[in-house]
């Protein structure tokens, strides 16, 4: 019985760790990463800023489109969410996603960002 509770209680642990990891593929490492209760949560299309917005720019860069209008989002990297030219990458494909933050000089200062899953 005394072993069968131990492997019960590394099961647990094995099994809660596995879902931790999984969970938090989507989300980006900004700041504590966690919602600021205080602040709004925005729904926002994301995506490449110059491959699905048309925005000017070198490179692929990570961009939200809020009421329309794109922009460059500072503090989150494109690559942190995988291969941004993969099928449904950024660069391909236009994602829904929460944010928080606010714009500064025409750029959003990401402090949460997450995607929505499909």
């Amino acid at each position: 019985m005394k072993h069968l509770i131990i492997l019960l209680f590394f099961f647990n642990s094995f099994t809660s760790f596995a879902q931790t990891v999984n969970t938090s593929v989507a989300t980006t490492k900004i700041g504590t990463n966690s919602i600021n209760p205080k602040k709004k949560l925005l729904t926002v299309e994301a995506s490449c800023g110059q491959c699905q917005f048309k925005m000017k720019g070198k490179g692929c860069t990570l961009a939200i489109r809020i009421h329309g209008k794109p922009y460059f989002v500072d503090k989150a990297n494109i690559d942190s969410f995988g291969d941004a030219h993969a099928k449904m990458g950024f660069c391909n494909a236009i994602s829904m996603a929460q944010v928080q933050g606010k714009i500064v000089k025409n750029k959003f200062v990401a402090t949460y960002f997450k995607l929505i899953e499909h």
